[in-house]
C-alpha cells in the first residue's frame, strides 16, 4: 500500500505477513526491524515509520509484536519498493540493547509510554520541520497535513492550553480518542486510527489523557 508521496519519499508499507521477507526473518531480526529500524541486511527503513518513538518499546512488547506477527495468516504480493531522494542515516540511534517494562496504571507516566512508543500519538501530533517532528520544541503542537481521499485533514494541538485540549472534559477527549467524534458531534476526520483505539482499556485512555493533561501549553504552529 502506498504510505506517503513527496518530494522526498514515496513510502510503500511492506508485506509483513509472514508471506513477505520478514517470514525469513529471526525474531530477534524482526524486532530490531521495528525498534532500530535495522534489516537483517543492514539496510535502513526510512520514514514515515516512527523509529524514534519505537526505539521505547519495551522488550516484552516489541515480542509480543513479533509473536502477533508470526499468527497473520500469509498474504503474496508484488510491491515495488520504497523510493527515497534524500540520505537515509546509517542508524536512527545507538543499538537498543533491553528497554523495561514501564508500570502500568492510571498514571502520566505510563500514559506517556501510551501515546509515545505504543500508539506514536506524538509522531502526527508534533510539529514537523525540515528532519521531522520537533519533540523538542514543538512537541504535541500539530499542525502537520494528512492528505488523502478524505480530503485534507491537519493534526490537532494536544498539549495542556488552549489551542489544545484545555476546553475539553476527560469524557470528551476519550470520546474523540476511541470513536472519533467531537463533543458538538461532528465526526474527526482519518488518519486517526479510531478503530484500533477503540480496543484499548478504559484505564488506558484515561493514563494518555493524563498524559496530554502534563504537555506544556504551546501555541498553534502558524
Amino acid at each position: 500500500m502506498l504510505v506517503e508521496q513527496n518530494e522526498m519519499f514515496t513510502a510503500v508499507a511492506p508485506n509483513i505477513t509472514p508471506a513477505g521477507h520478514v517470514g525469513d526473518w529471526s525474531d530477534a531480526e524482526f524486532a530490531r526491524a521495528i525498534r532500530e529500524g535495522i534489516r537483517p541486511d543492514g539496510s535502513v527503513i526510512g520514514p514515515p515509520m516512527p523509529i524514534v518513538l519505537y526505539r521505547g518499546l519495551s522488550d516484552d512488547d516489541v515480542m509480543s509484536i513479533v509473536m502477533y506477527m508470526r499468527t497473520v495468516a500469509p498474504v503474496e504480493s508484488d510491491l515495488p519498493e520504497s523510493t527515497y531522494n534524500i540520505p537515509l542515516p546509517p542508524a536512527w540511534g545507538p543499538p537498543v540493547a533491553s528497554v523495561a517494562h514501564p508500570e502500568e496504571g492510571v498514571t502520566a507516566e505510563y500514559g506517556g509510554y501510551l501515546a509515545g512508543p505504543v500508539a506514536h500519538c506524538l509522531e502526527c501530533h508534533t510539529t514537523f520541520g525540515e528532519q521531522g517532528p520537533m519533540y523538542e520544541t514543538h512537541l504535541g503542537a500539530g499542525g502537520y497535513e494528512f492528505h488523502g481521499p478524505w480530503g485534507v485533514s491537519v493534526a490537532a494541538n494536544i498539549t495542556s492550553g488552549e489551542d489544545g485540549i484545555a476546553a475539553y472534559s476527560d469524557e470528551d477527549l476519550a470520546k474523540m480518542i476511541t470513536t472519533g467524534t467531537r463533543p458538538d458531534g461532528s465526526r474527526m476526520m482519518p488518519p486517526m486510527p479510531y478503530g484500533h483505539y477503540a480496543n484499548m482499556t478504559e484505564e488506558d485512555v484515561q493514563a494518555i489523557i493524563l498524559y496530554l493533561r502534563s504537555l506544556p501549553a504551546l501555541p498553534d504552529p502558524q
